[in-house]
């Protein structure tokens, strides 16, 4: 290779290196941000209002099973074969059946699932494109959240911008305004 050409490629070497460490890192702390906006708190509230009144349901039917058992076995001697056998089904259909409300209300897909998405889904997006738009804003090549998995031994309050994002939002950073925290924050 002629020395020119060294040089050029030495040249983009370093170009690259100097993008490279000229990205721009952030974070946000998306428990911090929903805990300031009321309709969240609201959605939580409702959503728990709805899981005790269905847990309750359940415990309901779980208990009358219970007595449905109890009296079983105190009967026991007394019933015949198919009394004992007709018994014994309507107590198995009865845990089919609490089973399946337990299933329907809380499961995988289940009412409160599918409560959840339609009350806090908007407000969790409204929050990801307020973060997007303090990101392009401020030209972060990445901004993490520090309420998720991810461990943040230190980090540096200047790298906070959940305040950035509640403004971007609509709202003022609250009582518990991060301004000014910083240092070590182990989660």
């Amino acid at each position: 290779m002629t020395m020119k050409k060294l040089i050029l490629v030495f040249s983009i070497l370093i170009a690259t290196s100097v993008a490279t460490f000229a990205q721009k890192f952030a974070y946000v702390d998306t428990e911090y941000i929903l805990g300031q906006i009321p309709e969240y708190k609201s959605a939580q509230a409702e959503l728990d209002k709805i899981s005790i009144q269905w847990q309750k349901e359940i415990e309901a039917k779980y208990a009358e099973i219970d007595k449905m058992y109890k009296a079983y076995q105190a009967e026991q001697i007394l019933l015949t074969d198919d009394m004992k056998k007709k018994r014994e089904a309507d107590i198995i259909a009865k845990e089919k059946d609490a089973k399946d409300l337990q299933k329907l209300r809380f499961g995988v897909d289940g009412e409160l699932f599918k409560k959840r998405q339609e009350l806090v889904k908007p407000i969790q997006d409204k929050v990801y494109n307020a973060v997007k738009a303090v990101a392009e804003k401020g030209a972060y090549s990445i901004i993490f959240d520090k309420a998720s998995d991810l461990t943040m031994l230190y980090s540096s309050s200047k790298l906070d911008k959940s305040d950035a994002v509640l403004t971007q939002l609509g709202y003022k950073g609250g009582a518990g305004s991060k301004t000014g925290t910083g240092g070590t924050n182990k989660k």
